[in-house]
């Protein structure tokens, strides 16, 4: 069969919205690229199944969702007067599509683990100027878009601000198959309720009582899945691991898939992403799976901090943790330290692999960044924190700042003792 006579117009069954189509063949082409592919195997919530046990879905399904209620996004617009070409649409759609391809394994919770001070979104634009070689230069106005270097700044709004495609999608989507019902927003509702004012995305002045379920469920959603302790735990047990292994791969070989040992055993830049292609072709091949499967040799390693993380991991032994609103004194951190430190044979430095704090910040509505504004009537726009009638709206944009106090349960306890006999 010819190319040009194959079809590319499919159609894909998601739970969320049921039948989703390909509008362009070139979408077919990138969903059928080996970097858009590594997605299926790369988790949309990272850990969290460690706590819902259904959020298993990926970075793959939550994608293909983005670029359906964007291409519904599209409609509405027009459709309120609006011009939005051909090639915007395909460009915009490629965006939204693209938009996490820059996640590397187990998605936000291992993203400066494996690369140092390099984000997804930095990946992801590399990505994209590699596929745009590879499709002979058809991305470059999905880049510009991306980028938000287009002269209409409501497309790119639509890819990424504080009511965009991609939040709609991952909070209605992570919901359900996470079970928790208070993430539910009504996108269809939304959508239809889109508008641009001044080549900026806004929503006519009805839509506000939408708005304003979005906003608080996006806060109940962080601090009930996304942020939730047990969460943050199996997070930072996870980033200990590959951080001991790093630091054990600069002295010693430490089994591991090759694309995995090959960011072990080096600190590569977002120069190095730019302009040395195996450090970007080594990235595209990783996913949960090397993780998984290198933890699974490192639980029997000979470095009991190494083999006891990991075996910690395998088995849901995570650490215990403690939430507050106020920092922990560090008194009381440097004598829980110096405890567990004797009781378990621990150096200085490995204590720190046991025993550690961090901080959370659950921001809902930032109104500083991009507005979410309401167009009434007579033309005239206004914030929605100052146009609700609702105070928690005014007050979900504060920006709110948890402290975490971690140190192992006594299964771990347990491993570490039979470790130092």
């Amino acid at each position: 069969m010819k190319e040009e006579l194959y079809n590319k117009k499919k159609l894909i069954n998601d739970p969320i919205y049921g039948f989703i189509t390909l509008p362009f063949d070139i979408i077919f082409d990138i969903i059928e690229h080996p970097y858009f592919q590594r997605l299926r195997r790369i988790k949309q919530l990272g850990l969290t199944h460690l706590v819902y046990p259904g959020a298993l879905h990926t970075r793959f399904h939550h994608a293909l969702g983005a670029m359906h209620i964007t291409q519904k996004a599209i409609e509405v617009i027009r459709s309120k007067g609006h011009k939005i070409t051909k090639e915007e649409e395909k460009a915009t759609l490629i965006g939204i599509l693209l938009h996490d391809i820059g996640h590397g394994p187990f998605s936000h919770a291992l993203e400066f683990s494996i690369v140092k001070n390099v984000t997804h979104e930095d990946i992801s634009s590399i990505f994209m100027r590699k596929l745009n070689k590879e499709f002979k230069g058809k991305l470059n106005l999905a880049i510009k878009i991306f980028e938000d270097k287009y002269e209409k700044p409501f497309l790119h709004q639509l890819i990424s601000s504080q009511l965009d495609m991609d939040r709609l999608d991952y909070l209605k989507r992570d919901s359900f198959f996470t079970g928790v019902s208070e993430g539910v927003v009504n996108s269809e509702r939304i959508i239809s309720m889109l508008n641009v004012k001044d080549g900026n995305l806004c929503v006519d002045a009805k839509g506000i009582y939408s708005i304003e379920k979005f906003i608080v469920a996006r806060r109940l959603m962080y601090w009930q899945v996304y942020l939730h302790k047990t969460v943050i735990s199996a997070e930072n047990l996870i980033v200990n691991i590959l951080k001991r292994a790093k630091e054990l791969a600069a002295n010693i070989e430490i089994a591991a898939s090759p694309d995995l040992a090959f960011f072990l055993n080096n600190a590569w830049t977002i120069k190095d992403f730019e302009t040395n292609e195996r450090v970007l072709n080594s990235f595209a091949q990783l996913d949960d799976f090397d993780i998984v499967s290198s933890i699974k040799q490192w639980q029997n390693h000979s470095d009991k901090v190494l083999s006891t993380l990991s075996k910690s991991m395998l088995n849901r032994n995570l650490f215990s943790i403690e939430l507050s609103k106020k920092q922990s004194l560090r008194k009381e951190i440097d004598q829980l330290k110096s405890k567990t430190m004797k009781d378990l044979q621990l150096t200085k430095e490995e204590i720190n692999y046991f025993v550690f704090e961090g901080s959370i910040l659950n921001n809902a509505y930032h109104p500083k960044m991009d507005k979410i504004n309401l167009l009434y009537r007579d033309g005239s726009i206004q914030d929605i924190a100052e146009a609700s009638d609702q105070l928690n709206i005014l007050m979900l944009s504060d920006e709110v700042k948890k402290y975490y106090l971690c140190k192992p349960k006594h299964k771990m306890v347990e491993n570490l003792k039979k470790q130092a006999i």
